[in-house]
C-alpha cells in the first residue's frame, strides 16, 4: 500500500526558485500546488483546494507569508508551516505566530533535504 503524499501548497514569488522547489519536492514524493504570491495561495485556499502545509516565503508581493499565515489560520488554526526567507525576522519564529500550530522557519538558500525534513516534521510525519 502506498502512502498519500503530503499536499504542500507553496507560495513564492521567484518564479525560478519556485519551479527548482517544486521539482525537488515532488521528486521526494510530496504533491506541490504553487501560487505566485499569497494572494493566489488564499484564493486557492477559498476555493476548496486541499492541502496539508502551508510553505511560504514571507516577502511577496499582494499579500505577504505573514499575512497568508494570519488568515489561513484563522480558519485552520493547527496548520502546519515552513517559513522560507532570505530576511528572517528579528523575534524568528515568535514573530510569526502564536505558537499553537506546528511552524519550522529557514533561512534562504535552503538545501533540498532540510526543506524535506522541515515538512514533514511539521506535518508530524517526521
Amino acid at each position: 500500500m502506498t502512502a498519500i503524499p503530503l499536499r504542500v501548497l507553496m507560495a513564492e514569488d521567484e518564479r525560478l526558485a519556485a519551479e527548482v522547489l517544486e521539482e525537488g519536492l515532488v521528486d521526494a514524493g510530496f504533491e506541490v500546488i504553487a501560487a505566485p504570491d499569497g494572494e493566489a495561495a488564499l484564493e486557492l485556499a477559498s476555493t476548496g483546494t486541499l492541502f496539508d502545509v502551508l510553505l511560504t516565503d514571507l516577502r511577496m508581493p499582494r499579500l505577504d507569508g505573514r499575512a497568508l499565515i494570519a488568515r489561513l489560520r484563522a480558519g485552520r488554526p493547527k496548520l502546519p508551516v515552513v517559513v522560507m526567507t532570505g530576511y528572517p525576522p528579528h523575534g524568528g519564529t515568535t514573530e510569526l505566530h502564536d505558537g499553537s500550530a506546528p511552524l519550522e522557519l529557514l533561512t534562504k538558500p535552503i538545501e533540498l533535504a532540510r526543506l524535506v525534513d522541515a515538512i514533514r516534521q511539521v506535518a508530524g510525519g517526521g
